[in-house]
């Protein structure tokens, strides 16, 4: 129990943290076959103080079990379902369905119609992606639900065609008509642009070429746009200027932008440059003290910038790359997927010190003590350095 009283002592002082900071939310991916159930990933979200989940899909579980808690909940039209909610009648049957039912016991916030469309191997859905997006939020209006749900959708990075520096920010030609449209709808119904934005995928492209510190939010000398003179310390801000500065390039200035997704993996293969433990919670603990500062980017300083962590879990069905199925803060088990010297607050804790049981506790007063300790291993996670050597 001594390391349970040292991380208690540790985290009292700052009791209720990651509880402050209203701009921070994370994934909910569930492409695996040994996720916990969502009632015990409600219990996770309300240990860490979280308070915005985004999913993608509509599984009527989560929906059901997030009802009447504290989770702000963004959920997904599946990109195989675009050419049907295309049609309005389909689009007010999908929402009838998918959204109505659960609303207003479950806080949906934000329907995300399709993911990373304008850069999806499969070209046609483009076609298909306005038409929907106006469809489901014309479903909204005509249940009365616009006022409460934004409706946007997740944007890749790789739209941009120029993204540095960040004044040059443009999107590319052959989508820039599409883009068009979607910015005329996102101005006039108030609504984000959602876009993932990962530093860890140009980090990765070119290592010799972009500062890790640079990438991680670490202390280092940044980027000044020649242009702008704006000083950048971190590359996400740089990220999110330049799609700022890409809409405006389209007459869209003045749209929200904020982070669908970012992350960075703490294992990949052997040609994925800087996926460590050691980088993964770096980039985890500063983007969270940035979240609490409740920064702005330095061309919008004082528009908080909303983030989305990627992600919850490490999801082992994920295809692709082994880093794409190590993004998560946790293990299904409830593990922690990354110790970053736990174990040195107390000499008499073990290794297995860093587990945390997603188990219902059998009282009020273990769940209690389960909860704050899964609390405080986060906290610890994402806040402290002190204990931990680098490897690179």
């Amino acid at each position: 129990m001594i390391h349970v009283f040292l991380l208690f002592s540790l985290c009292f002082s700052d009791y209720g943290l990651i509880q402050g900071v209203t701009s921070l939310g994370i994934n909910y991916g569930q492409v695996g076959n040994n996720l916990p159930p969502p009632d015990k990933v409600l219990d996770l979200l309300t240990a860490l103080k979280l308070s915005k989940a985004r999913i993608y899909d509509t599984n009527p579980q989560v929906l059901t079990t997030f009802a009447n808690s504290n989770i702000e909940l963004i959920v997904t039209v599946e990109n195989q379902m675009l050419p049907v909610v295309m049609d309005p009648q389909q689009a007010l049957q999908w929402v009838s369905t998918h959204i109505k039912p659960y609303f207003p016991a479950t806080k949906i916030t934000g329907i995300a119609v399709g993911n990373e469309i304008f850069t999806d191997d499969d070209t046609s859905l483009l076609g298909y992606l306005v038409p929907a997006i106006v469809s489901i939020h014309g479903a909204l209006v005509q249940l009365g639900l616009d006022k409460y749900i934004q409706v946007s959708t997740p944007n890749s990075l790789a739209v941009l065609e120029v993204s540095y520096p960040p004044s040059a920010g443009s999107f590319k030609g052959e989508v820039s008509g599409v883009m068009s449209q979607f910015l005329q709808f996102l101005s006039s119904t108030g609504s984000p642009l959602w876009i993932n934005a990962y530093p860890y995928f140009a980090y990765k492209d070119s290592p010799n070429k972009i500062s890790l510190d640079y990438a991680l939010f670490n202390k280092n000398p940044g980027m000044v746009d020649p242009y702008t003179k704006l000083h950048y310390d971190n590359m996400l801000y740089a990220q999110v200027d330049a799609v700022v500065y890409a809409m405006s390039r389209l007459g869209y200035g003045g749209i929200e932008v904020r982070v669908s997704e970012t992350g960075w993996p703490s294992k990949g293969d052997s040609n994925e440059v800087g996926a460590t433990v050691q980088n993964a919670a770096v980039y985890n603990r500063n983007l969270l003290r940035r979240q609490m500062s409740n920064e702005g980017t330095p061309l919008r300083p004082n528009m908080r910038l909303e983030v989305y962590l990627f992600a919850l879990f490490n999801e082992d069905m994920k295809p692709g790359p082994t880093s794409e199925r190590n993004y998560g803060l946790f293990q299904p088990d409830g593990t922690m997927a990354y110790n970053v010297g736990l174990s040195a607050l107390a000499t008499s804790s073990s290794t297995s010190s860093a587990s945390i049981s997603l188990t219902s506790s059998a009282t009020k007063a273990s769940k209690v003590e389960y909860q704050s300790l899964v609390y405080c291993m986060f906290l610890y996670l994402l806040t402290f350095q002190g204990f931990m050597r680098r490897q690179h």
